[in-house]
């Protein structure tokens, strides 16, 4: 249907030097063309169905399904099932026909501007007119599909970066940047609304099963120099994913900054109310950086492991942050004083009763993992396990990432970001998570900080898949 509507935007706007306005049958096949153009303009591709992005990683097998070849027959079998159908969002449906109407201006502008150079020789041969007729058919009706798909784009995306819509703005009579700036625009739309589309058919595909209803609740820790917002969650779109399959949410609640110990204790009074008022008995943590160290703290000193099933850190310095220690050194105590003042100030006014940065920093040391290592150990009857990710380069992780990659980098080799990925692993089962190509998956990425759709690794479908692991080992 993109093929066709592209040859029909092609015929009008080269419909000047293409049609010879007398006859009936040429007058009524201009007219014909006239309407495709404008049904084209409304919806380019009317049937609005899922088009497969295949970077959605399937959740919620059977036991004895297996894997690896297993996975793939249920996620063909899903995908056979869904194909066809229609995208239930108007918002996403808006936005692929935006991304649609984009890709047909690019084409159809292309082959225009092809034919208009052929004939440029009308200029020197008296027909300049004709030539110039030519050339404002085309930028009319060009800016009728481009003007009817950035609009279209710009007020349904989600995953369109102001940065990209500031530089569309910018750019837009630029050239070679404006094409550059296009391109971007309807890689990232086209992508939102095919995966998009795909997540919502496969929830409501998979809704009965409830794949995440797990034996005990789930609790989320966030890590170091943040908190839990009602508005603005720590774990961005994640929880909403995770309840939509069944599971039980519960957050820490804690402090954002403090000593291990000190949100230890935070954490322990919060499990034991949780247990206490809904009689859940257990609970599983999901816990991210600093937020490991602090549940592994509570396990072990805190008299905890009963109320706890499982432990799940999430890019945790379990063997601290060598760089921390460096910038400790060599940063004057004056300015750690006065950053640390100003910090504790700032979050006192958000919630935090006593924040302590100082503390929370010099906890996050390699020096001082290393000697609380020697007396913190695993509970019996709890099951351990940890995932870590690594960027690729430096430029994918934004600020301050981007900068403290290449600190950690030097100290540690690979990492997140913030974190080696030596430091990570504990616990039965270590994962490390990393995509193709050049981008990699950050530290913020892992608890969708920023939003952001990464092609290769559904964020929201990996935790969908890690509670429904462990649903299976019986937790």
């Amino acid at each position: 249907m993109l093929i066709f509507y592209g040859i029909v935007f092609f015929i009008m706007a080269n419909l000047y030097t293409l049609a010879e306005f007398s006859g009936e049958y040429r007058v009524a096949a201009c007219v014909v063309c006239g309407i495709l153009f404008v049904f084209g303009n409304i919806k380019p591709c009317p049937l609005d169905r899922v088009r497969f992005t295949r970077s959605v990683r399937f959740a919620g097998r059977d036991k004895d399904s297996g894997s690896g070849a297993s996975r793939k027959e249920e996620a063909s079998g899903i995908r056979a099932t869904l194909r066809g159908k229609k995208i239930p969002s108007r918002r996403l449906r808006i936005c692929m026909q935006g991304s649609d109407l984009l890709l047909l201006f690019c084409f159809s502008t292309a082959a225009s501007a092809l034919y208009l150079l052929l004939e440029i020789g009308q200029l020197w041969q008296g027909e300049a007119k004709v030539w110039l007729f030519h050339l404002l058919n085309v930028f009319l009706v060009e800016a009728v599909v481009f003007w009817n798909g950035i609009i279209r784009v710009y007020l349904t995306s989600k995953q369109l970066a102001v940065k990209w819509r500031v530089l569309g703005l910018i750019c837009g009579f630029i050239p070679i940047a404006n094409l550059v700036v296009l391109y971007h625009i309807i890689k990232i739309t086209g992508y939102e609304a095919r995966l998009e589309g795909e997540k919502l058919l496969i929830d409501e595909e998979r809704k009965d099963r409830r794949i995440c209803a797990t034996k005990y609740p789930i609790l989320l820790v966030h890590g170091v120099f943040f908190r839990d917002f009602k508005y603005l969650n720590y774990w961005g779109r994640i929880p909403g994913e995770l309840e939509k399959n069944g599971a039980v949410i519960y957050y820490g609640n804690h402090q954002s900054a403090d000593s291990v110990e000190g949100s230890a204790r935070e954490l322990a009074a919060r499990i034991r109310q949780i247990t206490e008022e809904t009689g859940c008995g257990k609970l599983n943590i999901i816990a991210h950086s600093k937020g490991g160290l602090d549940c592994r703290y509570a396990i072990s000193q805190l008299g905890i492991g009963d109320l706890t099933a499982s432990l799940t850190t999430i890019n945790t310095p379990h063997r601290g942050c060598l760089f921390a220690d460096y910038l400790l050194e060599k940063i004057p105590e004056a300015v750690q004083e006065k950053t640390a003042d100003t910090y504790n100030k700032a979050v006192k006014v958000l919630g935090d009763e006593n924040p302590d940065f100082m503390k929370a920093v010099h906890d996050l040391t390699a020096s001082a993992c290393t000697e609380r290592n020697e007396y913190i150990g695993d509970a019996k009857g709890i099951y351990y396990q940890s995932i870590g990710s690594k960027c690729n380069r430096g430029v994918n992780g934004r600020f301050p990432l981007n900068f403290t990659y290449h600190l950690v980098k030097y100290f540690g080799g690979e990492n997140d970001g913030l974190v080696s990925t030596d430091s990570f692993p504990w616990g039965e089962a270590y994962r490390l998570v990393t995509v193709k190509g050049r981008r990699g998956v950050s530290h913020g990425d892992m608890i969708d900080l920023n939003r952001e759709n990464i092609p290769g690794f559904d964020v929201r479908e990996f935790y969908v898949e890690l509670v429904a692991d462990l649903k299976q080992r019986g937790f």
